[in-house]
């Protein structure tokens, strides 16, 4: 039904950034171990060959990244960015290759430092559990370990090793990323904007679904059994217990054809434009077709447009402006520690043109 989302969050940094920002999800099930030793069937580098590319691409403080640690992540990367995104302009894969080792220097680096903090296999335990979270049962885990060709104990060890790094980064952090509340008014008064809330409406519905090409007589079937149910509704029936038995919304039997509240923008058209002419406890007069099929609908609030306060935006910006904050640490983190570091690396100067990941376009949504 939704359209669209507001003020969506993007993360800034490099791929290594992002990952060490990150929280553990089920990709430590796939590709989550990079060789440690040389895999001649390895997938090749995308815009290099092996008569160009040595077996030794970089020494990292005495430690070898081999090109068949190189091409894996590589491919492991292209492969998590799916068909749409896993297409490298030719003319940029040496940048894109040099972009990858460069995260893989700074990897191994932080490796180095982190290799003596100690993490409980209660932390390790949590993270497994969080895991298991993204899978509808046990089995699927199991399965998904399987198919992905990792056990759970190499799977524990990944967790840790990344446990060890972020805690070594955040100890770095410490104290660095301390927000004031005069920063944070600040940010309010100049982004005015970003903290008006538009008007919203409430709304249950039923939806009778119509598919996209469906034949003149389905389209008309299906009308008259929206209008069927319409008139149980004015003739009394429960409008919400009528949803949970009835609708073909995937969610009516959780919600009972309840959609919360939701601006203009977030709906399709008609059905959005039905909604908000509505008065309160109104049902629709006549059934609105939408690209989803014909939708019987009760508006049940309205929330006018508004600006959240300060101090209904506070803690959001707070988490908001420390994580900037600390992705500028990080970074510096990160220079200092390259500039220092003895690295050798054996691939050709390429201009590298930037982040892996997508600027921060915007802070968080107000609260509803």
């Amino acid at each position: 039904m939704r359209v669209s989302a507001l003020f969506p969050m993007k993360t800034k940094g490099t791929l290594t950034l992002a990952i060490v920002a990150s929280c553990f999800a089920a990709e430590f099930l796939i590709g989550a171990d990079a060789p440690k030793k040389s895999d001649p069937a390895a997938a090749p580098t995308p815009g290099a060959s092996a008569s160009v590319v040595p077996n030794v691409v970089a020494v990292v403080e005495g430690t070898e990244i081999t090109k068949a640690e190189l091409d894996q992540t590589v491919s492991a990367f292209m492969s998590r960015r799916g068909p749409q995104g896993g297409n490298v302009p030719e003319s940029q894969k040496p940048a894109f290759q040099r972009m990858v080792l460069d995260d893989l220097i700074i990897d191994r680096l932080i490796a180095k430092r982190s290799a003596k903090v100690e993490v409980g296999d209660g932390d390790v335990n949590k993270e497994i559990e969080n895991i298991k979270k993204n899978f509808p049962t046990e089995e699927e885990f199991n399965t998904q370990l399987t198919k992905s060709g990792q056990t759970l104990e190499r799977v524990r060890e990944n967790i840790r090793t990344n446990l060890r790094q972020r805690n070594w980064v955040e100890e770095q952090l410490k104290g660095k990323d301390a927000v004031a509340d005069a920063e944070i008014a600040e940010f309010y008064t100049k982004n005015p904007e970003q903290f008006k809330s538009p008007e919203k409406v409430r709304a249950s519905h039923i939806l009778v679904a119509v598919p996209m090409d469906a034949a003149p007589e389905v389209a008309a079937e299906k009308e008259r059994t929206a209008k069927e149910l319409l008139d149980r509704v004015k003739k009394g029936e429960d409008f919400a217990k009528l949803a949970a038995e009835k609708s073909e919304d995937p969610s009516a039997k959780q919600n009972s054809g309840d959609l919360d509240f939701f601006s203009k923008d977030q709906m399709v058209p008609e059905f959005a434009d039905a909604a908000f002419k509505m008065k309160q406890d109104e049902v629709s007069a006549e059934p609105v077709r939408s690209q989803f099929g014909y939708h019987v609908i009760k508006m049940t609030g309205r929330k006018d447009a508004e600006t959240m306060t300060l101090d209904q935006v506070k803690p959001q910006l707070l988490t908001y402006l420390k994580g900037q904050k600390k992705q500028v640490e990080v970074k510096k983190i990160v220079e200092e520690m390259r500039a220092k570091a003895d690295v050798k690396i054996n691939l050709p100067d390429v201009p590298v043109t930037g982040a892996t990941t997508e600027p921060v376009s915007a802070p968080p949504a107000p609260a509803k």
